[in-house]
């Protein structure tokens, strides 16, 4: 009974120090919860590994921030590391790894601020006896995190994700940044405010508080869904007109090909009655090239081509290729939606690889480049392949990569540089790079779990 009693005697009176060893453990909760929520919120892709080490790190932080920091500089420590992990660790952009670092506090402050005022009325406790004893402070801690949990469920599988900043331009990329870091500073500080003043505020004031912050919040998501809605709107405008410039082609084409039929099926005809096989077989093999270029133009489609960025980017490329001559044999078997790596990166290292096949193959006689898109499921990998004709076949494989090293005239020689500094960044992406007598090959494999 004795033990029962001082038990019973630690946790119902005041006791910081075990308190501090509670809100210790209660860390290795809040850090999963909170990657959850940045993971549903902002549709970060990522793997196990990644999934850990923010975890695992995060916790030992605020954990050491907690026992030897005092506040506000354990805070300032928790932010700095979560920022740097998922900058460094998660591979976001910076002005992402921002927003996203402050996204669980927002939420936790919110919940928090909500809760406090009913739990300590519903109790007839104050704010000191919540922040000392453990039989208040632990249940407070759970109920936070089960409507956060819920709230994260809600995310989830609504499918309520953010893909924040990845389309906008500098300027709407600022104003949304300073608006939630704006937020996220009015929230923090009504926290400080709460804490101090909570023993004496009505339940009535704290849940309008808590409603105003809730519907500026409510209205600056709305606002930033409207602004994605006209960036989404513009993309498929600018696809729109490259897609009408592609059907122009194709239409041109096919017009061609109908004015031409009866002369097709003539010479056809010709060969065939005076058993010129041979001449045969260079007709229609000329005649074939004109029907892959069709084919070609029919696959330039933004339904196949499923980005609305890298559709640009190829029927770009593939109307400087036309400029030029030059043959595009394009096989498309992969959906982009499921392509393992930011489409930032990959279009840099697509749009450089166009470059330089479209530039090496410009300089043969026989004009030719081979795309091909395909998901190998067999091996967990995305594949792009990029081969062209080439004429320097005495180039180098090791020294390529190199900075400044290229083998035009007139460049700079960074664009295979700036290729291997993003695969750097991305351990599940490498990129293959071969030759033979007749092609020059560049083959990205971007694997997934």
């Amino acid at each position: 009974m004795d033990i029962f009693n001082s038990i019973w005697t630690a946790i119902s009176t005041s006791n910081e120090e075990l308190v501090k060893i509670i809100c210790i453990l209660l860390l290795f909760i809040e850090a999963p919860l909170s990657f959850s929520l940045i993971k549903n919120m902002f549709n970060i892709n990522c793997n196990k590994f990644q999934k850990a080490i923010y975890i695992i790190l995060t916790g030992i932080i605020a954990m050491i921030g907690s026992l030897f920091i005092s506040f506000p500089f354990n805070i300032i420590l928790n932010y700095t590391f979560a920022f740097i992990i998922l900058v460094f660790v998660m591979k976001l952009n910076f002005i992402k790894s921002a927003i996203a670092t402050l996204f669980p506090s927002i939420i936790f402050n919110l919940v928090g601020n909500l809760l406090a005022n009913p739990y300590l009325n519903l109790l007839n406790i104050n704010y000191e006896q919540t922040n000392t004893i453990v039989i208040y402070r632990i249940p407070f801690a759970l109920f936070t995190y089960l409507i956060v949990f819920i709230f994260n469920l809600i995310i989830k599988y609504r499918k309520v994700a953010i893909n924040i900043l990845e389309d906008f331009d500098v300027k709407n990329k600022s104003i949304i940044t300073f608006n939630f870091i704006f937020g996220f500073t009015s929230i923090f500080l009504q926290g400080i405010l709460s804490v101090n003043y909570i023993d004496i505020l009505p339940v009535q004031f704290t849940f309008f508080n808590f409603l105003c912050v809730l519907i500026y919040f409510g209205l600056s998501f709305f606002s930033l869904a409207k602004i994605m809605s006209l960036v989404r709107t513009q993309k498929k405008l600018e696809n729109a007109e490259q897609y009408n410039k592609t059907l122009h082609i194709l239409h041109d084409s096919v017009r061609g090909f109908k004015h031409d039929f009866d002369n097709i099926v003539t010479t056809i005809g010709g060969y065939i009655k005076t058993e010129d096989l041979k001449g045969l077989n260079k007709y229609y093999s000329q005649l074939e090239d004109d029907c892959e270029r069709v084919n070609n133009l029919y696959i330039l489609n933004p339904d196949i081509i499923n980005n609305s960025g890298i559709y640009s980017l190829l029927t770009t490329k593939y109307s400087e290729a036309e400029e030029k001559d030059i043959k595009i044999n394009l096989t498309f078997l992969l959906d982009l939606d499921e392509l393992h790596m930011k489409i930032y990166e990959f279009a840099r290292i697509l749009g450089i690889l166009l470059d330089n096949a479209i530039e090496a193959a410009s300089e043969c006689e026989e004009k030719i480049i081979n795309i091909v898109f395909r998901n190998e499921v067999k091996n967990n990998r995305n594949i792009i392949l990029v081969e062209n004709t080439y004429k320097d076949k005495n180039v180098d494989l090791n020294k390529i990569f190199n900075k400044g090293i290229s083998g035009k005239e007139n460049h700079t020689g960074l664009g295979l540089w700036e290729i291997r500094k993003i695969l750097k960044k991305n351990n599940n992406v490498n990129l293959h790079t071969t030759k033979n007598d007749q092609y020059f090959s560049q083959q990205i494999e971007i694997y997934y779990e």
